[in-house]
């Protein structure tokens, strides 16, 4: 009898642990997605059960030396709700986070990048981390499709919607949701279910697929987009005002030589500005639709020197008052992106320059069109051309070596060289080899600080930034320097904005970039401004904004002289314009000048002035009314009331709202 219990009591003993062995088996088991960056395999996510509602993540890629690596516990409560997160890791620029929120017993605590605090929590609201991995979107996902009002509540504020839940059966036959999120983000977030699990997150260049759909990864793009396209020609017809004649009434004009014409009558007829006459306090033409514009300043619609644009953008670049943009760098299909917004299908810019890119193979290459070899890349030139771009964008991991036949190519067929200075080479070293232009105020204050360091990695933004401030712009290497920029006619893309980000800001506090709109953005937007820029801390908050400002003042001292400057942004359209103007006036260039670089100079260098770039008679009505006087206060560049392009009339509120953005008023 006794061998008998201790038989049972073994076996039951050896059946426990055997169970207990399989749960933790269980509880290990691994869900894994690819991280696809610009078509290249970049990283992986993570995810798998750690217990009861309990559930671990990781979550890396890599992108020129920059992107995230991120470990995450999420615990649920029965309703889905996150009741505990612990977040730790490194941000895209390789700053370390540590984010943790708990709610229990009706409050909840959380320490984050905007602070600590604590509040009332009854486990029926979504804590949204700031920097994670992708685990809250599939839950935010999964809520949405269970609630009954398809709304879900933030904590401790805001609120999203599920706008649409499209049923779809892929080319193997299964069947799948494409959910459809908007109040989070200024574009709508879209995240592929599959019995009620995430497959597939794909926005933009970014896209993050289960293992086992990654085969089937470029057509759930292809099938997103049209749903995507479907709802952007929504948009545009919603918002697009099509005109015949306009006459814009007692409006201040500004003029080709900066002045400023008061109380003038603009006529537009269709898409050209037929007349420009004093106001004589009556309707000229009774059969004009007829706008006030006493007290308000008429600009010509600007020109953004520096974008990368994608369909959702083009809202932005209207909103704030830009109607042509130069595109540095983007797939070969920008052709016909640029056709939708000619047609005003998707609204957008005038794509006025088209810019291929090329880089060279590496760990840091650009991930769009690289190549081996020098012939690789003169093909590409080649093919740029037949496609006919204008302009050709070289990044940092091209062999010094191959510059000069690169920019000879290019110059045989008719088209610009500009870029990043390639690395181990100085930016003198690029314009004698056949640079037209340079991109970044980084890669001019690079010239000084000799031909070894490795521009590939964020080297080229932490060496300026450890020693910009050296920079004597009184010295010889320097005066020479820019004499060389001036006698070979290169243009400077300065993108001051995003290095003030970069430099100034400081984590957990406001970006001084964005802080004068961060308010009027969703959720997600505001929260990215509190991230802080390159990782500083100690002397080295100083020290960054002392090279900061350095910089700001080798972009009056070269405008002075007389080098060629344009405004571009490289990030978010509009806010980020109106911030770049900003920063040209804190510099100390005058408001007339900096408003000429947005309108005449620009049009003049994209070859586009004998229709854009001046409110003349005969010219395009790319038109954008101002309520203020940017020529007495640049900031006013921001209050943009409508813009007219390609005979359409958009007012910028009905534009931001429906990006979730509050207007200026």
């Amino acid at each position: 009898m006794r061998s008998y219990l201790t038989f049972s009591l073994l076996f039951i003993v050896f059946m426990s642990c055997s169970e207990s062995q399989k749960s933790e088996d269980n509880a290990t088991e691994k869900i894994k997605y690819d991280v696809v960056f610009r078509e290249n395999l970049a990283g992986k996510f993570e995810k798998w059960s750690s217990g009861d509602s309990s559930f671990k993540y990781t979550y890396d890629y890599t992108d020129r030396g920059r992107g995230p690596k991120i470990t995450e516990e999420i615990v649920l409560n029965d309703d889905n709700y996150i009741v505990s997160e612990n977040i730790t890791g490194v941000n895209y620029l390789k700053d370390s986070i540590s984010e943790n929120f708990k709610g229990l017993n009706g409050s909840a605590s959380w320490k984050n990048p905007m602070g600590e605090d604590k509040a009332e929590f009854d486990g029926d609201k979504l804590y949204f981390r700031h920097d994670g991995s992708p685990a809250v979107y599939e839950i935010l996902a999964q809520l949405l499709v269970n609630s009954d009002n398809k709304k879900v509540d933030l904590y401790p504020n805001g609120e999203v919607e599920l706008v649409d839940n499209f049923s779809i059966t892929l080319s193997d036959s299964t069947s799948v949701n494409l959910v459809m999120i908007k109040g989070l983000e200024m574009n709508p977030r879209y995240i592929w279910l599959k019995d009620n699990a995430m497959i597939a997150s794909i926005s933009g260049n970014l896209h993050i697929v289960r293992e086992d759909f990654s085969a089937l990864r470029k057509e759930l793009q292809s099938l997103q987009s049209t749903y995507e396209d479907e709802y952007l020609f929504k948009i545009s017809k919603e918002v697009s005002n099509q005109i015949d004649k306009v006459l814009i009434k007692n409006v201040n004009v500004f003029s080709k030589d900066g002045s400023i014409i008061e109380n003038q009558d603009v006529l537009v007829d269709g898409n050209i500005i037929k007349s420009i006459k004093p106001s004589m306090g009556k309707v000229l033409n009774g059969t004009a639709q007829v706008i006030d514009g006493t007290n308000k300043t008429l600009l010509p619609g600007m020109f953004d020197m520096h974008t990368h644009n994608t369909k959702f953008r083009g809202l932005l670049h209207l909103a704030g008052g830009v109607t042509s943009v130069r595109d540095l760098a983007n797939n070969k299909q920008l052709k016909q992106l640029s056709a939708q917004f000619d047609k005003n299908e998707i609204i957008g810019p005038n794509i006025v320059t088209f810019c291929g890119i090329i880089d060279g193979s590496g760990p840091f290459a650009n991930q769009r069109n690289v190549v081996d070899n020098l012939e690789e890349g003169l093909a590409e030139i080649q093919s740029y051309k037949d496609l006919d771009y204008d302009q050709i964008k070289l990044y940092s991991s091209i062999r010094p070596e191959w510059v000069k036949p690169l920019a000879a190519k290019a110059h045989e067929l008719n088209m610009r060289v500009s870029g990043h200075i390639p690395a181990y080479m100085t930016a003198s070293q690029a314009i004698e080899q056949g640079y037209n232009e340079i991109q970044h105020m980084n890669m001019l204050f690079l010239n000084f600080m000799t031909d070894t360091i490795d521009t590939r990695t964020p080297l080229r933004f932490t060496m300026v930034a450890n020693h910009g401030v050296e920079l004597d712009l009184k010295s010889k290497e320097y005066l020479d320097f820019v004499e060389l920029l001036k006698s070979k006619d290169i243009l400077v893309d300065a993108t001051m904005a995003i290095f003030e980000n970069m430099f100034v800001s400081q984590k957990g506090e406001p970006s001084p970039t964005y802080s004068t709109i961060m308010n009027r953005l969703p959720l997600i937007e505001q929260r990215a401004f509190y991230s802080g820029g390159l990782p500083k801390s100690g002397i080295k908050v100083a020290l960054y904004k002392d090279s900061y400002q350095n910089m700001l003042n080798a972009l009056y001292d070269m405008h002075q002289r007389g080098v060629s400057i344009v405004p571009g942004t490289d990030g978010l359209p509009g806010f980020l314009y109106h911030r770049e103007l900003e920063l040209y006036a804190k510099a100390g260039i005058s408001t007339v000048d900096i408003l000429k670089m947005a309108t005449i100079n620009s049009a003049k260098i994209t070859g586009m002035s004998d229709t854009l770039g001046s409110i003349e008679e005969g010219k395009n009505a790319d038109l954008i009314l101002i309520d203020g006087n940017p020529v007495n206060n640049i900031s006013d560049i921001r209050k943009v009331e409508w813009t007219i392009k390609g005979g359409n009339l958009y007012f910028a509120e009905e534009l931001y709202n429906k990006m979730g953005i509050k207007h200026f008023k």
